[in-house]
């Protein structure tokens, strides 16, 4: 077990690694493609918005059908039924010729998603408890590594060979992410003979668990405040001062400095849970990453904006990793699978609310103001979650995790 555990966490980091590096390689440069490719103009920003969130909305209404299956079938069937079919799709995007075939592959991509979470949900119910912490905090840096590489590599292959060409590479490097769990995950923990539980179930169960139903409402407002932002970052270059020539190099290197910061961050993060409580390092992962949104109001250089996303980003690095323990101390092992499967579907709801409202006050508002916004709210989602006193420390008791 101990040899499988680990030979797990290192073949899906890599796994999760290539998976994110190809959404990172196109997706980020969704509103250039609409654009540049598709000939969207008018209303550009309320487009890419919908492009971004249709997936998201497809993908949160499947998932819960995939994790019963998974909790039956394994995990690991998941991971390639969902790498072969973004594989192909990515593929197929190279052929789109007009914005409403882009919308219909987006809404395929949703529904046959899953690479990611069915990753983790193996990781978190085949490692031994005492370990499961420490390997979720390490595979929380695949993804964002990945999007380190992505967005740069996206901004050269969009650069030099064009965005059509991009998603070529992306349905190459998804196919690189399958082989390789294929060939080296191992999963254990599973019965075929069990009866499938029913989704409905399954929420009753999470609705009964008050402390893991509060983390599910969290993950969706976490992932709204990124994605609110998402379609809106390259645009907001374009008015910056960069080009159209050289928009999708800039906006490649200022999301990787998100990306990268949360590499360097995460791990410390991780200790300084263990020590202090996950609970408290979510708190101010939170301020860190409110404060970050108002300041970026203030900046309007390409370099003074890319400092600062990657100084937010130093901070947001402990709120994926808080959440992910958290909901772990939260559930029995026997759900624990069927909790990161709810999870995400609580993801993609809030990846598929924020870009959707993020293109709606993109052109309501100007850019800024949204910033403005975005940092009120997380801090306002922080207060919530301020760590109260225990006689118990933090780190040890499950109820100062969640109160």
């Amino acid at each position: 077990m101990e040899l499988s555990w680990k030979r797990n966490l290192y073949v899906l980091w890599l796994g999760i690694f290539f998976c994110s590096m190809s959404y990172s390689i196109s997706v980020p440069f969704l509103p250039l493609f609409l654009n540049s490719e598709l000939g969207v103009e008018s209303h550009l920003e309320t487009w890419s918005g919908v492009a971004f969130g249709i997936t998201f909305l497809a993908s949160a209404m499947i998932a819960p059908y995939w994790g019963s299956l998974a909790d039956k079938y394994g995990r690991k069937p998941m991971i390639l039924r969902s790498g072969f079919s973004l594989s192909a799709l990515y593929l197929l995007t190279y052929f789109v010729s007009n914005p409403y075939e882009l919308v219909g592959i987006r809404i395929m991509l949703g529904l046959l998603s899953g690479f990611v979470p069915s990753s983790i949900a193996l990781i978190a119910t085949n490692t031994p408890d005492k370990q499961v912490g420490y390997a979720l905090g390490i595979i929380s840096t695949a993804g964002a590594a990945g999007s380190i590489l992505g967005p740069f590599i996206g901004g050269l292959s969009s650069h030099w060979f064009g965005f059509r060409e991009s998603y070529l590479l992306s349905g190459t490097i998804v196919l690189i992410a399958v082989l390789i769990a294929w060939i080296g995950a191992r999963e254990h923990n599973f019965n075929r003979s069990a009866s499938r539980s029913s989704v409905r179930n399954d929420l009753r169960e999470a609705v009964a668990n008050r402390p893991l139903t509060r983390l599910l409402g969290l993950s969706l407002l976490i992932a709204a405040s990124v994605m609110i932002l998402e379609p809106l970052l390259t645009i907001y270059v374009l008015q910056l001062g960069g080009s159209h020539d050289t928009a999708s190099l800039s906006s490649g290197i200022i999301f990787s400095a998100v990306g990268l910061a949360t590499v360097l961050a995460a791990p410390i993060w991780g200790r300084i849970g263990a020590r202090i409580g996950y609970q408290k390092t979510l708190f101010i992962g939170l301020i860190g990453g409110g404060v970050g949104n108002l300041l970026q109001f203030f900046f309007h250089s390409l370099v003074g904006f890319g400092v600062l996303r990657f100084v937010y980003g130093l901070f947001f690095a402990a709120v994926y990793p808080s959440v992910q323990a958290m909901i772990v101390k939260e559930t029995d092992s026997s759900f624990r699978g069927r909790a990161f499967s709810l999870n995400q579907s609580a993801n993609q709801l809030g990846h598929m609310a924020g870009p959707v409202v993020g293109g709606a006050l993109g052109g309501w508002l100007s850019i800024p103001i949204v910033f403005l916004l975005n940092g009120f709210a997380l801090i306002g989602t922080a207060v919530r979650f301020v760590p109260r006193r225990t006689k118990t420390p933090a780190s040890v008791t499950r109820v100062s995790e969640t109160e």
